[in-house]
């Protein structure tokens, strides 16, 4: 097929992908830009260049939705014909396809089986290591070990590593450590066969390619050419797989977008793909940034939100550019609380669905499952069809069941003290009688342990919702409003609005997207944030941020951003809108006109305008963000290069000198004086004993 035939329809970013010369691509792709297409065709065109036969590419991705959608379009374009098709898959799917063929030159007459569920095994490791063995201990113990794994961290070595990497840890590290050890010895007893988990087919892989050049030969001979799409996400175990499929060759195509990365729980790291053109020093790098999927005013609130990012990812970020018609601006709204968030979302549902937008192109997305129970019952109450989209309907999740039961075992007893059962010592009987569940007073560690907290504090917030319209609720009518509404909640249906977490959210899109509970506390989460104010939290809170820019490039053509104040209805309205909304929402916004008269009493003014200053960027510059700069360039430049010679002797990042707002407020405000700089956001006293001095010589030399 002709080079013009190839890249019909292309723009000039996707063709030149297309086209680039066999050997090390890295494809940045902005969300929107069309990287499937894109990559389908630059492997069709290194067939039909003869460069390769279809049957010696493999292309990995990370679902088997997405490896699908890749075998589809190539069959579409004609590729393999008669010939073997290119082949398409998982990584795991991959490894385990060329194990079983491998296996007998390299293990020998030891058979192996796939453990597929290892929660039975962790649960015997946990048993003999004489920690917690419920469902949910075991679920962390398990995910805990899929990191090590992943990361190529042994047992002994994970105490070690998961503290300096500040890993929030189910339990004591070193019991973490010792399940994980016995769950490797118990794999291992399996006599004259082995048991594999998914993490060992990919080190099984690796060591069979690494360790034995027949089978390396083989296996080269074989496949030539190597597609890696998200490589944004890969686990250095993915990494050490890839490394030694592709050998001492180059001839590699990736794909990715390190702003949309948001595993790093899993282990996935975005340090592959921006180390690719120090790894690869000749290799072709293409940055596709034109968004077809959103419209120009999506587009610019997703740069917004992702242009604040701080850290070295940030500093890949891509700039969309929006390529469909105008489309309404994206809409910013506030609640007194959960509930009323939920209700004026479903009405305003409503209102799209009435004016032809289909239920199946809307999506409410949210930071955690717990929060889908307030969206699923304002949209019961309209008769809007809904599906729970990576997750169960709260009232079908197990803790959720069983929480319900426990409550009506304790409705059939007789030695509850007077008036537990009703009225205002409602929800206190209720919380009791969860605590063995897991509703401890504060949240726990570990990522299963909090998201059945989260659940159980459902059904006690629906108690207190419910005393607000009932005051002499009793357990009995408590019970049976439960029923009623777990009845109400209809099955799944796929012409629904989708409720799904911006986790499950990702690589989906919708027309109309809602992003609720952006607050504080939710999103970035709390455990992000941390208890400790001092703590460097950064690297937790960006990839928050990340989830926000993920979410909203969900978006074609609405987008509507809410948060409430108060958890309950008539609750204290004590939360904080989220600190990613600082400097997004329009002056002109009834959201901002919500937030404006706090900022009036004390809070600080513009020295341009005098307006009260709204949000972290236009706190540091003393201006509003509509407000003309007058920044200095040449002293902007001269502040960062000083920063950047004080970071390279501190050896630390450049940003832990002063952000990049920071250097743009002194270039901006041209303090004479330590009281001048003491007066910029961002400059303590400790940064003013440090550097103030320094930086005073730099400000003073750019005026002579």
């Amino acid at each position: 097929m002709a080079d013009d035939a190839m890249t019909a329809g292309l723009d000039p970013e996707q063709s030149a992908a297309v086209l680039a010369p066999r050997g090390p691509v890295c494809v940045l792709a902005g969300a929107g830009t069309g990287k499937t297409r894109t990559i389908t065709r630059r492997i069709a065109h290194l067939v039909s260049a003869g460069h390769v036969s279809s049957g010696q590419v493999l292309a990995v991705t990370f679902t088997a939705r997405a490896a699908g959608e890749m075998r589809g379009r190539l069959r579409e374009l004609g590729v393999g014909g008669d010939g073997p098709p290119v082949q398409a898959r998982t990584f795991h799917a991959a490894a385990m396809r060329q194990l079983k063929y491998f296996w007998p030159q390299v293990v020998g007459d030891t058979g192996w089986q796939l453990l597929d569920r290892k929660f039975t095994v962790v649960s015997q490791a946990a048993n003999r290591a004489g920690v917690s063995t419920s469902t949910d201990a075991i679920r962390d113990l398990a995910g805990e070990i899929e990191w090590a794994k992943g990361s190529l961290i042994a047992p002994e070595d994970y105490p070690r590593i998961a503290a300096s990497n500040r890993r929030d840890v189910p339990m004591d590290a070193i019991k973490v450590a010792a399940v994980y050890a016995g769950y490797e010895e118990l794999k291992s007893r399996g006599g004259d066969s082995m048991l594999l988990d998914f993490d060992d087919l990919l080190l099984h892989t690796a060591a069979a390619l690494e360790e034995h050049s027949s089978v390396a030969d083989e296996f080269r001979e074989r496949y030539r050419c190597f597609v890696v799409d998200e490589y944004q996400d890969v686990t250095p175990l993915q990494q050490r797989v890839l490394d030694a499929w592709v050998g001492e060759r180059d001839d590699l195509t990736v794909v990715g977008d390190a702003n949309q990365t948001i595993y790093s729980f899993t282990g996935a790291s975005p340090r592959y793909l921006l180390d690719f053109s120090r790894k690869y020093p000749e290799a072709t790098v293409v940055r596709l940034e034109r968004d077809y999927r959103s419209t120009p005013e999506v587009v610019s609130l997703a740069n917004r939100v992702i242009g604040a990012a701080r850290g070295r990812i940030a500093g890949t970020r891509l700039q969309l550019i929006g390529q469909r018609q105008p489309g309404p601006e994206p809409e910013f709204f506030e609640y007194d609380d959960e509930p009323a968030e939920a209700d004026g979302v479903a009405r305003a549902i409503k209102r799209l669905i009435s004016k032809g937008t289909s239920p199946a192109e809307i999506a409410i997305l949210y930071r955690i499952n717990a929060q889908s129970e307030a969206h699923e019952q304002a949209l019961t109450e309209l008769k809007i069809p809904y599906q729970v989209r990576g997750g169960e309907g709260f009232f079908t999740r197990p803790e959720v069941r069983q929480g319900v039961n426990a409550l009506r075992q304790a409705g059939g007893r007789d030695d509850l003290p007077d008036g537990a059962q009703a009225g205002e010592g409602l929800p206190a009987l209720v919380r009791a009688v969860l605590a063995p569940l897991g509703l401890t007073a504060t949240e726990p560690t570990g990522a299963q342990a909090r998201e059945k907290w989260a659940s159980l504090g459902g059904l006690v917030q629906l108690t207190e919702e419910l005393l607000v319209h009932e005051p002499d609720l009793t357990l009995e009518k408590l019970l049976g409003e439960l029923a009623a509404r777990a009845e109400a909640r209809h099955p799944p249906t796929v012409q629904g609005v989708t409720l799904a977490s911006l986790h499950a959210a990702k690589g989906l899109e919708w027309d109309a997207v809602f992003i609720v509970g952006l607050a504080d506390g939710t999103l970035p989460i709390s455990h992000a944030i941390g208890n400790d104010p001092s703590a460097n939290n950064e690297a937790a809170v960006e990839e928050e941020r990340r989830l926000l820019y993920v979410g909203v490039t969900r978006a074609r053509v609405h987008l509507h951003l809410s948060w409430a104040l108060a958890r309950n209805e008539g609750g204290r309205k004590s939360r904080r809108r989220s600190r990613f909304l600082n400097g997004l929402i329009p002056e002109d916004s009834p959201a901002s006109r919500i937030a404006a008269p706090a900022a009036k009493k004390s809070g600080p003014k513009c020295r341009l305008c005098g307006k009260p200053l709204i949000g972290t960027s236009a706190t540091m510059l003393g201006r509003c963000d509509s407000c003309p700069s007058n920044v200095d360039i040449a002293l902007l430049d001269a502040l960062k290069s000083w920063r950047l010679d004080k970071s390279r002797e501190l050896k630390v990042p450049a940003y832990v000198v002063f952000s990049d707002n920071t250097l743009t407020a002194i270039a901006e405000q041209q303090p004479q004086d330590e009281r001048g700089l003491v007066a910029i956001p961002g400059i303590g006293a400790k940064k003013l004993e440090r550097f103030g001095e320094e930086v005073l010589t730099v400000v003073r030399a750019s005026d002579t």
